[in-house]
């Protein structure tokens, strides 16, 4: 389910809990688990327990995949039940930690925002850009909330345009130019009884909405399957009735690169990969009461891999490592025929 679903779509308290439940379940996985739980528990307006788990995260001892992304998730909560002093104080340990993951800059500069500190924000927005995109053609899609939140915030503040927001402009993929989708003047378009100016201005919270939703946290995808190379050995020699399904190592990676594409080309979104291993395969099979043998056991445990927040989004950034695990380029490797289009 999405944490950005609204909560008369769902009960986000129970989903919540289910969330909290299994991430007890799968210790090694609670990371994204608890996040997924927190952001439940922000919509249903419970932000001390959603303060709770992410204190929860930060005091595991656990070596954490995203340290920064936790602790700016909580600066956000707590201002918005009135502990603005450690919000802030939150925010500017991360400012000072220059983390090289854009999601925290994004929260913390977007908690900026929402409280009226623009030219916090502002600043904010710039650290981060200059920090992650500085020699680089190509911004990375991660890292376009960064630039649009700057265009947005540069545009409430009268400020003229720069190298950085010609760059916005670039990457903004919605029919509505960024100049009028961030126009301050926009407000009182919304009181007009014109109902031309209603429509357009409708248009244009449609089309923000949508960029927006893109940057959220995404649902678990639709994921394929990966057994990197000594696993796919030890599956299939411990369990050879599998070795129909996986011929060879290189028909393995080909057959996850096509099915993927074929999947983009039909239109499903939010596609993903997830590495599997025979320990946790094994396991799976006996929580499901079921022989590891039994190939339709796989695709239940891919789509399981994926709900823990196993998954990796596919496809890669051109320049990213590959998925196969390669180490080449995904530009250079599986991606090449894309890359040829």
């Amino acid at each position: 389910m999405r944490p950005d679903t609204p909560a008369e779509n769902v009960d986000h308290i129970n989903e919540a809990a289910r969330l909290e439940r299994t991430a007890d379940r799968y210790p090694e996985d609670a990371e994204a688990l608890l996040l997924r739980a927190a952001a439940h528990r922000e919509l249903a307006g419970e932000r001390p327990a959603a303060t709770a788990l992410y204190d929860r995260l930060l005091t595991s001892g656990a070596d954490l995949d995203h340290p920064h992304l936790v602790r700016a998730l909580k600066a956000s909560n707590l201002w918005e039940y009135g502990h603005e002093a450690e919000a802030r104080a939150i925010i500017d340990g991360i400012r000072t930690a220059s983390p090289r993951d854009p999601a925290p800059w994004v929260i913390v500069a977007e908690a900026l925002e929402a409280h009226d500190e623009l030219e916090q924000a502002h600043e904010t927005f710039t650290e981060a850009v200059r920090l992650l995109l500085t020699g680089v053609s190509e911004p990375p899609r991660a890292t376009h909330p960064l630039l649009l939140g700057r265009h947005r915030v540069r545009r409430m503040l009268g400020a003229a345009h720069d190298e950085w927001d010609a760059l916005a402009d670039s990457v903004h993929r919605h029919p509505i130019g960024l100049d009028e989708l961030h126009d301050p003047k926009r407000v009182w378009s919304l009181g007009s009884e014109n109902p031309e100016e209603l429509e357009a201005e409708i248009l244009r919270l449609r089309a923000e909405l949508g960029a927006y939703r893109e940057a959220l946290s995404r649902p678990f995808p639709v994921a394929v399957l990966h057994w990197p190379t000594d696993e796919l050995t030890e599956l299939t020699e411990a369990y050879p009735d599998l070795a129909e399904e996986y011929p060879s190592y290189e028909a393995h990676l080909a057959t996850i690169e096509a099915a993927l594409r074929e999947l983009a080309a039909s239109g499903t979104p939010n596609l993903g990969i997830v590495r599997g291993t025979v320990p946790s395969y094994e396991a799976f099979a006996a929580s499901e009461l079921t022989s590891p043998s039994d190939a339709s056991l796989l695709p239940q445990y891919a789509t399981t891999l994926a709900a823990r927040g196993r998954a990796v989004a596919w496809p890669p950034e051109r320049a990213e490592t590959c998925w196969c695990g390669s180490g080449r380029a995904y530009g250079e490797c599986h991606g090449v025929e894309a890359s040829s289009h």
